[in-house]
Parts: structure tokens; C-alpha cells; sequence
């Protein structure tokens, strides 16, 4: 896997930052950027079909977010369905899943997330600190280029959910909060993935993560 330096000017590939109004929109452009990415901040499906990749970023809480990106749902599945890297960060990870416990509460009824993860997100549970907040260890768990070069690194995390796949493979990394969470998830085929922490303020660890993205993007 290629990676480029961030002082590298050509870029390597065109990535699309949804807006659904929700997300750190600049800081995320910004880290891929430097990581050699042309960046589109937009939410015109469009862009989308034209782009080599496409980020769903996110802060907040998983019933707003996927109400407010309901409009774009089949543009993004359709992402997804071609083939194209869709790369999901905090919020936007925990949308790939199929639900939350965070989208089911005071008596309303469950939030469908993208279900591009068979599984749900849950709270971590009483007698943990939450939201998890910090820098912590990234163990990784299988081959994936998302990964490369991170192992063993520490990433920043804000969260008080976290992904359970239903499918054991989906996790690529995991992280230790007083019980082990996946970090960082991917699909099957490997071209829908998500990290539960942020890149974009996670320094060198998440810059690498960032110049991983790029490249997969660079090579479809």
C-alpha cells in the first residue's frame, strides 16, 4: 500500500466529505488533505458517483444523524453497493451498523441505521466513565489496508456507544475501555469500513490512518 508525504502537492485522489449537517467537516478536510486528498465538503449525490472515495463523518447522537442523512440513505447504499471506499468516522461508523440502543429510548421506536454492518451499537455499561474520552491503544485483529502501519498506536476517542457486528470478521481492530470494543470495523468485501475514534485529532496514528484512506481511494 502506497502512502504520500504531507508535503506531496499532487493529489492522489478526489474524497467527498458528506454535509448532513453533523461532523468536524473542516478538521476532517483538513487531515485528508494533508494526507494528499483533493476534498469536496457536499451533499450533492453527484459528487458522490464521481468521487474515489467518500467519508461519513459524525458527533452526535445516532437518531439525529440518521434522520438528518435519511435523504442521501440510498445514494450512500449505492456507494457502497459499487464498490467504492465509504469510510465512516465516530457517528458515521456507528450508521453503518443496523441500529443503536442510542435510537431507542423514551419510548421511541428504533432508528435504522445504513445496515451495511449486520449489528447494533451499545452503551457501555454502568460503572464505566462515559463518554470514553481519551487516547487509547489500537490492537489490531486482521489484514486490512486501513491498518497498516498502526498497530499497537494510540488513537483519541469521544464515545458512550460502541459497535457490536454480528459478524466476529467485521472487527479490524480493537481497543481496551475496562472491557474490549471494536475500533475500527469493515464489510466483507473491505470497501465499507469505519473507525470508532477520530482521525483527524489523533495526530501521527490517525494521519497514517488518513494516508491508508487516500490510497485505497488511489487504487480502485
Amino acid at each position: 500500500m502506497s502512502t504520500v508525504s504531507s508535503d506531496q502537492t499532487q493529489s492522489l485522489a478526489s474524497i467527498v466529505v458528506v454535509d448532513y449537517g453533523l461532523g468536524n467537516l473542516r478538521s476532517v478536510t483538513r487531515g485528508l488533505e494533508r494526507a494528499g486528498a483533493d476534498v469536496e465538503i457536499t451533499d450533492a449525490p453527484a459528487a458522490f458517483e464521481d468521487a474515489d472515495g467518500v467519508v461519513l463523518p459524525g458527533v452526535g447522537a445516532f437518531r439525529e444523524g440518521v434522520e438528518n442523512a435519511d435523504p442521501l440513505r440510498e445514494d450512500l447504499l449505492a456507494v457502497a453497493d459499487s464498490g467504492t471506499p465509504l469510510f465512516g468516522i465516530c457517528l458515521g461508523m456507528q450508521m453503518l451498523l443496523t441500529t443503536s440502543e442510542e435510537g431507542d429510548t423514551d419510548g421511541e421506536s428504533a432508528v435504522q441505521g445504513l445496515d451495511l454492518l449486520s449489528g447494533t451499537n451499545v452503551r457501555f455499561a454502568e460503572g464505566q466513565k462515559v463518554p470514553h474520552m481519551g487516547w487509547n491503544e489500537l490492537e489490531v485483529e486482521r489484514d486490512h489496508p486501513l491498518v497498516d502501519g498502526v498497530d499497537g498506536r494510540y488513537a483519541y476517542f469521544v464515545h458512550s456507544y460502541y459497535a457490536v457486528p454480528d459478524d466476529e470478521d467485521a472487527t479490524v481492530a480493537t481497543t481496551d475501555y475496562e472491557r474490549e470494543f471494536p475500533s475500527i470495523v469493515a464489510n466483507e468485501e473491505g470497501n465499507v469500513f469505519g473507525t470508532q475514534f477520530h482521525p483527524e485529532k489523533s495526530g501521527e496514528t490517525g494521519l497514517q490512518i488518513l494516508r491508508n484512506f487516500v490510497g485505497i481511494c488511489a487504487d480502485e
